[in-house]
């Protein structure tokens, strides 16, 4: 007997018996799916002093939201931000950077939640600024690096950003580097960039750390083509990650492998010939010694200077892609630029126009404008 019927027969015999309990309830119509008493407060705006203060005093809180402040595309919003991130500069710099990639599935966040927990007992304040893959299609993000980063999340001296990647050269988030300068500033001496992973060019990450690592896991077929030679000539230390239990024997072998074929690499600007390790994050081996790898790299970077001469250059680097950066924004909030875009899109698309002759022919409008 189906639910209708059954409340059919219970509304004719209560209908019959008026006198008794078995009455149908009629319901309330209309119910507010929220509630109507609840009203939303609206935060207070700080101010780029009370920002600065809050960060040079180490308030994760309002870190965080001067990080918020500088990923946002609200012009309003950019243009407090570099007034924080101008405030924070003379507070910056002394921190180590370590980029942190590798192919899918290596363990990233593992390693990084393993190695974290050990650098913090040293007394270290780190900072991980994890890059999470954004959709192609809504732009959206997981975001899910403090949910696998459980034993290190609620550590005081541990601060996770994850930032989506924006679809950003080599999975790094378009703002990081900024987002380094405002860690440093609070107080955080080792700052780890976790990256998508291998697939795009990571010379982004490149460009802003000291040391660069590179993940690697073994019996993934063959080891050397494992990774492209690009991303290996740029490594400054390799992990081979998951070497426990049946798969010792065979990281052992890759580690092997993989330190004959760096040898057949020129030798780096930094002099620096690459090490490469084994390591557990579940079973908690070989992270002393990854660290410890770490330390020598940057003692030997420093007596030979080319710890400095590479901050310089990244320095330099990163002011022409700001330039890049705002000139590319301006251009197409540009309302002459915005007006007539859409109809060049159209006759590129119809094939009445080369995309190089509408690209030319709309800089020239841009500029133009400027000239006026």
């Amino acid at each position: 007997m189906s639910f209708t019927k059954i409340n059919h027969y219970e509304k004719e015999y209560a209908d019959a018996h008026h006198d008794t309990a078995l009455n149908v309830s009629e319901g309330v119509e209309n119910q507010p799916i929220v509630n109507p008493y609840f009203t939303r407060r609206k935060r207070r705006l700080l101010t780029t002093a009370e920002y600065v203060e809050g960060i040079l005093a180490g308030n994760i809180t309002i870190l965080s939201q001067a990080i918020t402040l500088i990923e946002s595309n609200n012009p309003t919003h950019y243009a407090q931000a570099q007034e924080i991130i101008e405030a924070c500069l003379p507070h910056a710099g002394r921190s180590v950077r370590i980029g942190i990639t590798g192919v899918p599935g290596a363990g990233k966040s593992t390693f990084i939640e393993a190695i974290g927990g050990m650098v913090t007992s040293l007394r270290h304040k780190l900072a991980v600024l994890a890059i999470d893959p954004s959709s192609e299609r809504s732009g959206g993000s997981i975001l899910g690096d403090k949910t696998r980063m459980e034993s290190i999340c609620h550590n005081p001296d541990v601060f996770i950003r994850p930032s989506p990647s924006a679809g950003s050269l080599g999975g790094v988030a378009r703002k990081t580097r900024e987002t380094v300068v405002l860690c440093e500033a609070a107080g955080f001496d080792v700052i780890f960039i976790e990256t998508v992973g291998v697939g795009q060019s990571e010379t982004a990450v490149h460009s802003m750390v000291d040391l660069f690592m590179l993940l690697q896991i073994a019996g993934a077929g063959d080891e050397l083509q494992g990774i492209k030679r690009g991303i290996m000539e740029m490594a400054d230390l390799m992990v081979i990650t998951k070497a426990d239990g049946e798969n010792i024997h065979r990281a052992e072998l890759a580690r092997v492998q993989f330190q004959g074929a760096l040898r057949l690499f020129p030798l780096a600007e930094s002099g620096w010939k690459p090490t490469v390790y084994t390591a557990s994050s579940v079973a908690g081996t070989g992270l002393e010694e990854v660290w410890k790898g770490v330390e020598e790299y940057l003692d030997h970077i420093r007596a030979n200077g080319y710890f400095r001469h590479n901050r310089n250059r990244q320095n330099k680097y990163w002011m022409y892609e700001s330039i890049h950066e705002v000139l590319r924004q301006s251009f197409y909030r540009d309302p002459q630029v915005a007006a007539c875009i859409a109809d060049y899109e159209r006759r590129v698309l119809d094939d009445r126009l080369s995309s190089f002759i509408a690209a030319k022919e709309l800089l020239d409008i841009y500029f133009r404008e400027r000239k006026e």
